[in-house]
């Protein structure tokens, strides 16, 4: 009930101390993207490792080195997606989301809120966070490519004056 066999868990032992170095290697090959959360599609692989290593782990139908296959192909694709994105524009905004502006100046944009799926409680909660009590002191609330939201107080300036929202959809 507790488990098949003593090999079954000296198996597993011994696959986890191997798949665990063999993602080490990779992610540190791979850089400091490979786990970050830039945006969505890094999210995607960051995921897609854990249940990589989870397979690998558990099912014995996976060997170790399809397994170390898989983790460096994710990787693999994940770094070159990334210099696509640097090299091509068409290509980062094929699999980059804009960030969007939803506050600008202290009032909420209604309509980039809408289309984003974004409440006003949500932007209450950001607020919060970054100890501004009234929307009226917030310069601009951004959403960001990861599903984050970034607040900017008013006393940086206004909305439009911050060159830091240059590349913020509006």
């Amino acid at each position: 009930m507790f488990f098949d066999t003593g090999f079954g868990l000296l198996r597993v032992i011994v696959i986890t101390l191997c798949a665990y170095a063999i993602l080490i290697v990779v992610l540190r090959a791979a850089g400091k993207r490979a786990l970050a959360k830039l945006n969505a599609f890094d999210l995607v692989v960051t995921v897609a490792l854990g249940s990589t290593l989870a397979t690998v782990l558990l099912s014995k139908d996976v060997a170790l080195t399809e397994g170390a296959l898989a983790f460096a192909m994710l990787a693999g694709l994940q770094y070159a997606v990334a210099r696509a994105s640097i090299r091509w524009g068409w290509f980062r905004d094929a699999v980059r989301a804009e960030p969007r502006l939803l506050v600008e100046d202290g009032i909420a944009r209604r309509e980039a809120m809408a289309a984003e799926r974004v409440t006003r409680d949500e932007i209450d909660a950001a607020l919060r966070q970054q100890g501004i009590g009234r929307i009226a002191d917030a310069a601009a609330v951004v959403l960001e490519t990861d599903g984050s939201l970034s607040v900017i107080a008013a006393s940086a300036g206004r909305a439009g004056e911050l060159d830091a929202l240059e590349s913020v959809a509006r």
